[in-house]
């Protein structure tokens, strides 16, 4: 057991999938949401997506910096993740407008006050106006907070989206097939539609993060910032504090963690409206972090041989902690956040969309056939590192 499920947490989620697995998979099974029929519209030619998803543990993170620094702002960058986590699943069904946006949060009232809720709503607002003046159409429509002190030990921040799409709209990465290449939007860096370098964490994996970089300092102040069921020695055992730089950034440790999750929704919407045909599937690599593609596609050895080189955050991670390069591309996005799968000339129409907005991009692999289930080869500097479906 690697150390990220010793700390109660899974990159596969296994035990999720088997749960679930005889649910009815919705129209398009193999797309990246659940996508059932047109119930608000009763329209054939419809179909409706419901979707929820949050910031995680980074919440806990925030609350831990809020305590340590007494400024409750830094949340309003735990209502971005919240809402990029679902929007940027959305974009991966061909799903970018009129979108429908509801929030919840959790929290214990004796440890979280008032300013911290009012922080995260605001930070709500402020997002979707971002939002929409980057032209994705997107409207509040209210939420719940929920003061469950008996469930939950410091707060934690989730959102629901609904919306209806045209069938066929959507993109159900069926279409993956050997030849295709796949391209990969830099996470980390500054893109013109953010006011500071994000590190490119994402809101994945920050359970192993917080603890492997954080120093046991923060163990012993805010023992309700952690589950005391963890092992001892798996509990804030690095060498930072959070007002600690972050070599190669010019962002402190604390500030490097809580990076804002970055949405490519622009960039997504521009090339599903002018070369859909090209895109034969997209990847949102959140959960499962590098090793998530394998999850979409039949028969498909996924090949990555050119990905960026590890971010400064990532490699921090890696080095303190010893965890093996394997899982850490499991766990982390590890330099980029959303794969674009489908033919050769897609490649210099992303690379000039994202010029637009200061992104980076780059072909970071190709579609192989494998015989039997889905693989992945992971060539880089760290190793070589092989996957398939169902096995780590």
């Amino acid at each position: 057991m690697g150390r990220y499920q010793s700390r109660g947490v899974s990159s596969k989620k296994e035990d999720i999938h088997k749960a679930i697995q005889h649910l009815d998979q919705g129209l398009f099974p193999t797309a990246f949401c659940k996508i059932v029929e047109d119930h608000l519209g009763e329209d054939p030619e419809y179909c409706n997506i419901m979707h929820a998803d949050g910031a995680g543990t980074k919440s806990s993170l925030a609350y831990l910096y809020y305590r340590n620094s007494g400024d409750p702002s830094i949340f309003e960058g735990i209502a971005q993740d919240a809402i990029v986590m679902n929007i940027d699943d959305l974009l991966c069904v061909g799903a970018y407008d009129r979108i429908l946006l509801s929030n919840t949060i959790g929290r214990n009232a004796k440890l979280v006050p008032g300013e911290v809720i009012q922080a995260i709503i605001d930070g709500n607002e402020k997002f979707v106006q971002l939002l929409q003046s980057l032209g994705i159409v997107i409207t509040t429509t209210g939420g719940e907070t929920a003061d469950v002190g008996d469930l939950l030990r410091t707060v934690i921040v989730d959102s629901t989206v609904t919306l209806r799409l045209r069938r066929e709209e959507v993109i159900a990465n069926n279409l993956i097939r050997p030849g295709d290449i796949i391209v990969g939007l830099a996470s980390f860096g500054q893109t013109s539609y953010e006011t500071e370098y994000n590190s490119g964490i994402g809101s994945n994996g920050l359970t192993s993060a917080r603890h492997e970089l954080l120093h046991e300092d923060y163990a012993h102040q805010y023992p309700e910032s952690f589950d005391p069921a963890i092992p001892q020695d798996l509990v804030y055992t690095g060498p930072f504090h959070l007002d600690d730089p972050l070599e190669g950034t010019p962002l402190t440790v604390g500030k490097a963690l809580l990076s804002p999750t970055r949405t490519y929704a622009p960039i997504i919407k521009e090339l599903l409206m002018e070369h859909k045909s090209l895109v034969s599937g997209l990847v949102h690599c959140s959960g499962g972090g590098q090793t998530k593609c394998l999850r979409f596609g039949q028969g498909i050895e996924y090949v990555k041989d050119n990905l960026f080189p590890v971010p400064p955050l990532f490699r921090t991670i890696q080095r303190v902690s010893h965890t093996s390069w394997k899982e850490m591309y499991e766990v982390f996005n590890m330099g980029h956040r959303m794969e674009i799968i489908g033919s050769a000339q897609l490649l210099p129409i992303v690379q000039e969309i994202c010029a637009k907005y200061n992104l980076q991009v780059r072909q970071v692999g190709r579609c192989e056939a494998s015989k039997g289930s889905n693989r992945l080869t992971i060539s880089s500097e760290h190793g070589v590192f092989e996957y398939q479906l169902g096995r780590g």
